[in-house]
């Protein structure tokens, strides 16, 4: 039955209509009489016997008129089957689609610079004084867009005045968004005006593009001439810490909810650098220490976190300055306080709990991490960075490993 079911087309035909015919029975069993029951039940049973009795085609069509009757005779009609039949199978894509980003992938993006130069989120870049900067046209941003993730953002004054109000993106229609700049006269509110940016990475658009506030523009002056690049989008393996703990050195994603300090509800993705139980300390050289033993350019997964070091100098070979404390984040022009308010210096060492993890970005420079809320609670953990599906840079695919 199974080679006949591959080489003739009337078998599977009339497989089809017997399986569907099951399936509508046990729908609609509560509803029908015994006797249309058993009528239905008989005919699919002779349609599968004369399937395995090998008969011919004529025969094998005879049995699908019969099924096709019964059907008809039988079965109670739905009301707008064609509506319902729709809904039912969007409703089986959108299960499907729920069960596997819950036990297997999940969509998640980079959405600022912690991961550099492992991972990257959105960055800008301010074009308002490159004079000779021209707009490509429409076909080409679309194709840089979709290849490189890069985007422009141009906006230009309709007349005379100043940006008044910069608010936050809102939706518009799924994956379409737009952010409002209230443009016009602080003294006259006849002369005040809506302007759109559309599809705005996200509400950092204006506070990366300087000199907005605080000045007039002229009309036909640009209020916004930037490009922006968007963060890594990347699928989330949520499957493999089921079977094992998660290691120093992963690129994890963990939810906020119950860590002080976050955002709560939304999830972040950083380097997993100590595991439960261990004692952490931050040098002053940029060097973490687990249970006494420090890490550098030799430990696995942290290479590119500490290539200032890889020769043993201690010195800066990039803008990526290893695990920053809050002497080192001095040393480096920042606050220390505000940077790292856990780890002050290298004396303090922290014992994590037995289900706590600690959390940190590989730019500590520019990193909201455990060196400010602590430790991640095991049960907070999602899964492991795992593919990076767009945009296509030299970290597609497993390239950022």
């Amino acid at each position: 039955m199974t080679v006949r079911w591959f080489l003739s087309k009337t078998v599977r035909q009339l497989t089809d209509m017997c399986r569907q015919l099951k399936r509508v029975l046990n729908e609609q069993r509560d509803l029908l009489s015994q006797e249309a029951i058993n009528a239905v039940e008989l005919a699919r049973v002779e349609a599968l016997s004369a399937i395995r009795s090998g008969a011919g085609k004529e025969e094998l069509t005879k049995q699908m008129a019969k099924v096709e009757e019964a059907a008809r005779r039988w079965f109670k009609p739905y009301a707008n089957p064609a509506i319902r039949e729709n809904v039912k199978e969007f409703l089986v894509a959108v299960v499907t689609i729920l069960s596997f980003t819950t036990f297997f992938l999940q969509l998640t993006k980079i959405p600022t610079g912690s991961m550099q130069p492992t991972l990257f989120g959105i960055t800008y870049q301010d074009l308002s004084e490159d004079k000779d900067f021209q707009l490509p046209p429409f076909w080409k941003r679309f194709v840089i867009y979709w290849t490189q993730g890069i985007s422009y953002k141009y906006l230009e004054a309709p007349f005379d005045g100043y940006v008044m109000e910069v608010g936050p993106s809102k939706p518009v229609f799924p994956f379409v968004r737009r952010q409002p700049v209230l443009f016009g006269d602080p003294a006259n509110p006849a002369n005040r005006k809506t302007l759109w940016v559309w599809f705005p990475p996200d509400d950092r658009l204006f506070n990366s593009v300087e000199n907005v506030g605080g000045r007039m523009f002229k009309k036909g002056e640009p209020i916004v001439k930037a490009k922006a690049i968007t963060g890594d989008h990347l699928l989330v393996d949520r499957f493999t810490y089921n079977w094992r703990r998660p290691k120093r050195g992963d690129i994890f994603v963990f939810k906020t909810k119950g860590i002080h300090g976050l955002q709560q509800d939304v999830l972040y993705i950083k380097r997993l650098v100590a595991l439960p139980n261990e004692a952490v300390q931050l040098g002053n050289d940029r060097h973490l220490i687990i249970d006494g033993k420090k890490l550098d350019a030799s430990t696995e997964r942290f290479e590119r976190v500490y290539e200032f070091d890889i020769f043993g100098t201690n010195r800066y070979t990039g803008p990526y300055k290893g695990h920053v404390n809050g002497v080192a984040a001095e040393q480096a022009g920042m606050d220390g306080r505000s940077l790292s308010p856990l780890f002050p210096d290298e004396s303090v060492v922290r014992k994590l709990g037995p289900q706590d993890y600690l959390a940190m970005g590989d730019n500590t420079l520019n990193s909201l991490d455990s060196r400010v809320w602590g430790a991640v609670p095991e049960k907070n953990i999602i899964g492991k960075c795992w593919f990076v599906y767009w945009p296509f840079t030299e970290r597609f695919g497993w390239g950022y490993r």
